[in-house]
């Protein structure tokens, strides 16, 4: 089982960038898939990116497409968003979240929330208009 710790989360103005991270505690990170998800207040958790455990595959949600990337660095037990252009619809409290696959999976599957096993606690993003 990886810990999970996010950090970067923070309040920005529209059209501006963060970068938010998170670190990983626990045994063979380099055998998970890593996803990025948030959750906005009143709505549902929802899928962000995900990444492959050799970070060669990636799949993102179509409201973040082209704005945000993620990446991993498996010798530094973290996985990272690179948050661009945002936007106010953007603020949410973001989870990073584990799947002890080392296998990719269908993008469906990669999108679904009980696919991950591991979860962090969430850091928030506040984009302001």
């Amino acid at each position: 089982q990886l810990q999970l710790v996010e950090s970067g989360g923070g309040l920005v103005q529209a059209g501006g960038s963060l970068r938010l991270a998170c670190e990983a505690s626990g045994r063979a990170f380099e055998s998970y898939t890593m996803g990025w998800f948030r959750q906005a207040p009143g709505k549902e958790r929802e899928f962000v990116a995900g990444i492959s455990w050799s970070g060669g595959t990636t799949h993102y949600s179509d409201s973040v497409k082209g704005r945000f990337t993620i990446s991993r660095d498996n010798a530094a037990s973290t996985v990272y968003l690179q948050m661009n252009t945002l936007k106010s619809e953007d603020t949410a409290v973001y989870y990073c979240a584990a799947s002890p696959s080392d296998i990719w999976r269908p993008d469906s599957l990669v999108e679904d929330y009980s696919y991950y096993r591991d979860w962090g606690q969430g850091t928030l993003v506040t984009v302001s208009s």
